[in-house]
């Protein structure tokens, strides 16, 4: 079956490195997720990776526990590099060539984020992996996701979750809940369902830049996403 997009953005949360634990590393799920992206590289998918740091330490939850915000959101920061390191080693050991930028200045470690250089490594078939955040606080991984995505031309952001889809109420607490299968970026103001924050959710709407969401629990399904149109809800101009 042929891929609906040439040129992705991942958006992997902090949580998915700790699979089923609340903090810290799971290696098996760190190598699941390579795998998976090593799957979606084969289908000649340039991939990019904007990975947040959640598993490590969350800016907004550490200010709310007294931190002073824009400490809280560096350290944050650092925990994407972390989690981008992480995801670099379990995809060469697979064979994976790969590049990690950062927008935080990190040269013993990482590259610099430079548009014009990320878009020739992607072209190369290597999977770039963008850590950092935007490099301000304030801002989501999410925000840099749409930011990154723009930046370097990618024709959809794929945003894993723990949910399948976007729904017209929470399905955790409505058994009821129905699943869109495709969903405007209109429409998802007007009824306020939860998709990205919203500086990430204007940047996608202003360009529009196709947003699919989808759960990451089920393996397989970075790459059934490119595949299969039923996976998943994508947001997008008119559904």
């Amino acid at each position: 079956m042929p891929v609906r997009w040439r040129r992705i953005l991942v958006k992997l949360s902090g949580e998915a490195f700790a699979g089923n634990h609340t903090f810290g590393f799971d290696f098996p799920t760190i190598d699941r997720l390579a795998r998976e992206i090593a799957d979606v590289r084969s289908e000649g998918v340039q991939v990019a990776v904007v990975v947040g740091g959640g598993n490590v330490m969350r800016g907004l939850t550490a200010s709310q526990a007294g931190m002073e915000r824009v400490v809280a959101d560096q350290i944050g920061m650092l925990a994407t590099i972390q989690n981008a390191l992480a995801m670099q080693d379990a995809l060469e050991r697979i064979g994976v060539d790969t590049r990690v930028q950062t927008a935080v200045g990190m040269t013993a470690v990482a590259e610099p984020t430079i548009r014009r250089r990320a878009i020739r490594h992607l072209e190369k078939g290597r999977v770039v992996l963008l850590a950092g955040g935007t490099g301000n606080p304030f801002f989501s991984t999410d925000t840099a996701a749409a930011l990154r995505a723009l930046e370097l031309g990618a024709e959809a952001l794929l945003k894993a979750t723990n949910v399948d889809g976007v729904y017209d109420s929470d399905p955790r607490t409505n058994p009821g809940a129905q699943r869109y299968k495709t969903v405007s970026y209109a429409e998802c103001m007007q009824r306020q369902l939860s998709v990205m924050d919203m500086a990430a959710f204007s940047l996608c709407e202003d360009n529009d830049l196709p947003i699919v969401v989808f759960s990451l629990a089920k393996p397989g399904n970075i790459r059934a996403v490119l595949l299969d149109d039923t996976i998943g809800t994508i947001v997008r101009r008119t559904p």
